[in-house]
């Protein structure tokens, strides 16, 4: 067997070890089994978003499901298939929603499945778990019924569900991630983070599964990081 058979055939063991790990899944009940096939169809058409401009822009309503628009159906398709994922954003792109809410849905969805966020302050980071609680919130009764939460360990900084699965908000620092060992990782607004370099080798030893790195590229640690330039510590 070539090595491009082994990886092929690695990638189909995981996906079933993961479907299989799919918690709550009744097979009498169509509805859920819809709602949880796949990420971009959960935040597309079983959740809702807040936008704080609502007003401005002529919407409707502040919560509304994400916008079935090509790139972030890209955006999901690239989360799904990379284990670290570099993105590069600009503002009013949602980047931070969809991380937010793929990382939300496997918590959600997959037995003990931990997941960290972290970004610059913990007002920032509490900013990224109202994404999460938000998402939570605006599902239809009978999924939070299908996944709900525990009845202890919620916070400003957490989401737990009764399952096992649990999002845990960390303000910036390398510090911070070490007594953790989540499935998947967010960075957000990394180029503000001084020491986002040491969070990455940081979440290399402490994540199994899923590692992001989300920010605009401004000069600095990110920027050299996503295009593999190595600076020495003069420059």
């Amino acid at each position: 067997m070539t090595w491009e058979e082994t990886r092929k055939k690695l990638a189909i063991l995981k996906a079933q070890s993961a479907k299989c790990a799919r918690t709550q899944r009744p097979s009498n009940d169509s509805r859920i089994r819809a709602a949880i096939r796949d990420p971009f169809e959960w935040v597309t058409d079983y959740t809702k978003t807040w936008n704080e401009h609502w007003q401005e822009e002529g919407r409707p309503s502040p919560y509304e499901p994400f916008p079935r628009w090509p790139y972030i159906s890209d955006l999901f398709d690239f989360l799904k298939s990379e284990r670290i994922v570099w993105l590069e954003k600009s503002r009013d792109m949602m980047a931070s929603w969809g991380c937010v809410g793929y990382l939300t849905f496997e918590a959600m969805t997959v037995r003990e499945r931990g997941v960290l966020l972290q970004t610059q302050k913990e007002d920032k980071v509490k900013q990224l778990l109202r994404y999460v609680k938000c998402l939570y919130e605006h599902q239809p009764a009978w999924l939070k019924k299908a996944y709900p939460l525990a009845k202890r360990g919620q916070s400003d900084l957490s989401l737990v569900f009764a399952h096992g699965g649990r999002i845990i908000g960390i303000p910036g620092g390398a510090n911070q991630i070490r007594s953790y060992h989540p499935w998947g990782y967010l960075n957000d607004e990394s180029s503000h983070q001084p020491d986002a370099g040491e969070c990455y080798n940081e979440a290399l030893s402490a994540v199994k599964g899923k590692i992001i790195f989300n920010s605009s590229a401004g000069p600095g640690w990110y920027a050299d990081a996503r295009r593999d330039i190595v600076r020495s510590e003069e420059e």
